[in-house]
């Protein structure tokens, strides 16, 4: 996927995960008491900062903050921009 953005620095674009619409038992989850996904998708990566490269790579499933990052829309796509120090782990 291409994006016509490009991160600076250690910044990172994640596409975050479908929010759960129904629990193990099979009980739906109304849009009112959805939760916030955690787990995305790296879709860009900036250069990294001058002596420490970047960690993460497109195409990572990385887990991050609950409220982390900043929330942008790009046609028509929800999409997080974050520090690469947000991400708590890759998958």
């Amino acid at each position: 996927m291409a994006l016509n953005i490009k991160p600076l620095s250690d910044r990172v674009i994640v596409e975050p995960a479908a929010a759960e619409t129904q629990t193990a038992s099979g009980i739906i989850i109304p849009d009112t008491a959805k939760e916030k996904p955690q787990k995305g998708t790296v879709v860009a990566t900036g250069k990294g900062k001058k002596d420490e490269p970047m960690t993460v790579k497109v195409g990572d499933s990385v887990l991050y903050g609950k409220y982390a990052g900043t929330e942008l829309k790009l046609d028509g796509k929800d999409y997080l921009i974050m520090r690469e120090e947000d991400i708590f782990a890759v998958l």
